[in-house]
């Protein structure tokens, strides 16, 4: 149950895919839309999700995530994927209602274990090519997400390129891309998984409080 990664910051990408935008009855943004999870938040292969009293309605989101490797300040979108340690699975799990409630996402996203990441980081010279990746999640061997980087509104290096010209991304961070439709309901019992084409399982049981 170990943690491939301690980052200093989790940046995160809300609506790049359409689908997840059009189930949750958003439109699309014109440019990458960006908020931040703690580091505390962060839990390896293995470890539970533990559901928080203040919420009836946490939900899974599988994504793809990049692992920074060397530090990225303004960069070009080229610069940024010579800056990048490698890919690994990642969950944004949500309180969705209290995002709904809260009018803004640092509650929903920021409980502890609300971030698991792994099991393992792949170095981007044994990816290939990025818009190929696929990300699948499966809640208790049933598929609910399926999405490739293909159908990101706006495709990593574009992404880091943007955080990059905003605050500094340092070694280790984590930058999380976004999640395809399909997400849905977490319940105590429940084992949820995260695959990315050439990474692996990230795999995490959940756990009431």
């Amino acid at each position: 149950m170990s943690r491939v990664v301690q980052p200093s910051k989790i940046v995160c990408v809300g609506r790049n895919y359409a689908d997840h935008a059009k189930e949750l009855g958003n439109p699309m943004p014109k440019e990458p839309l960006i908020f931040l999870k703690p580091a505390s938040a962060v839990i390896g292969d293995g470890e539970a999700i533990v559901l928080p009293p203040q919420s009836k309605k946490v939900e899974h989101e599988s994504e793809i995530a990049v692992v920074i490797g060397a530090r990225l300040r303004q960069v070009s979108e080229v610069e940024a994927l010579k800056g990048v340690a490698g890919i690994t699975c990642a969950n944004d799990v949500t309180a969705r209602d209290l995002q709904k409630t809260d009018g803004q996402w640092t509650r929903a996203k920021g409980f502890d274990t609300f971030c698991p990441v792994g099991p393992r980081v792949v170095p981007l010279k044994d990816i290939g090519d990025l818009a190929k990746l696929e990300v699948q999640c499966r809640v208790n061997g049933q598929v609910r997400q399926r999405g490739r980087a293909a159908d990101m509104a706006f495709p990593i290096p574009k992404v880091l390129s943007y955080i990059s010209h905003i605050m500094t991304l340092e070694p280790g961070d984590l930058v999380l891309t976004g999640t395809p439709a399909g997400i849905g309901p977490l319940v105590a019992g429940d084992v949820v998984e995260v695959e990315v084409s050439g990474v692996g399982v990230l795999r995490n049981p959940v756990v009431g409080s």
